[in-house]
């Protein structure tokens, strides 16, 4: 029997057939399951300090985000000097900065105190012995001779931080403060010199309220070298200062 349909027919029922196997129609189909994927493991964030609107040099950031990324401050507030710029940086514990100042420094450039130097009085200090010590110290407030506050640096050679002293006009020391020059600002028996709104606001608070380390860069050697990057910093033993002033410190040092 011969089939009835035409050959235009027999077109029409294949194309009907073809649009059942359209988007839509396989839209409906359930898709394959695709594999979960892949969560990379939890790395910890580089910690990097905040020194607002301050340009800090190659080493006091190098120094900064060291002790944060190794936790060398354990957890304390931190005080940076860079010898080199003449400046100081006070972070909180997080490393965001409270507040900088430029300071001023011992008269030589040098990063050790000559022995026994905390015991005599400043008339029997050299002009090359009037040097900052570099390290990591542990931060003390106590008081001078005289009874006025000061945070210590390094008791055992006399070395503190405090207000900027101006009882001797000759040496310039606030022309010093604001003068660009690093080698301006040398003048010190070895104490570090701050503007006195700064001391009072910034620095004495924080070494007041919290646990602070200080680390006064050196100019001799490199951070790295002093501190001891490699080894997690602890091969210089921080210094400990006793609560009680210091009899052979001395305003104008």
């Amino acid at each position: 029997m011969q089939s009835s349909l035409t050959p235009r027919l027999l077109a029409l029922l294949m194309a009907a057939s073809a649009l059942a196997a359209t988007p839509d129609a396989q839209a409906r189909k359930p898709k394959a399951k695709q594999p979960a994927a892949t969560v990379a493991p939890a790395v910890d964030a580089v910690k990097r300090p905040d020194f607002g609107t301050e340009k800090p040099s190659k080493d006091a950031l190098q120094v900064a985000s060291w002790v944060l990324n190794a936790n060398d401050n354990e957890g304390s507030s931190f005080v940076i000097v860079d010898k080199h710029a003449a400046r100081t940086y006070v972070f909180t514990p997080e490393g965001k900065l409270r507040g900088a100042a430029p300071v001023l420094l011992g008269l030589t450039k040098g990063d050790e105190t000559y022995p026994g130097v905390g015991d005599r009085e400043l008339s029997n200090i050299a002009a090359n012995e009037r040097t900052t010590p570099a390290g990591r110290f542990v931060a003390e407030p106590g008081v001078n001779g005289h009874g006025v506050d000061i945070v210590w640096v390094d008791y055992e050679a006399a070395v503190s931080m405090h207000r900027v002293i101006t009882n001797n006009p000759a040496e310039r020391r606030l022309q010093r403060l604001a003068s660009s020059k690093p080698a301006e600002h040398r003048i010190s028996y070895g104490c570090i010199n701050l503007p006195a709104a700064f001391y009072e606001n910034v620095l004495a608070p924080t070494v007041r309220d919290s646990d602070t380390i200080i680390y006064v860069l050196p100019e001799t050697q490199s951070p790295a070298e002093l501190f001891g990057f490699k080894d997690g910093g602890k091969n210089k033993a921080p210094q400990t200062v006793p609560k009680v002033a210091s009899a052979f410190y001395l305003d104008g040092a």
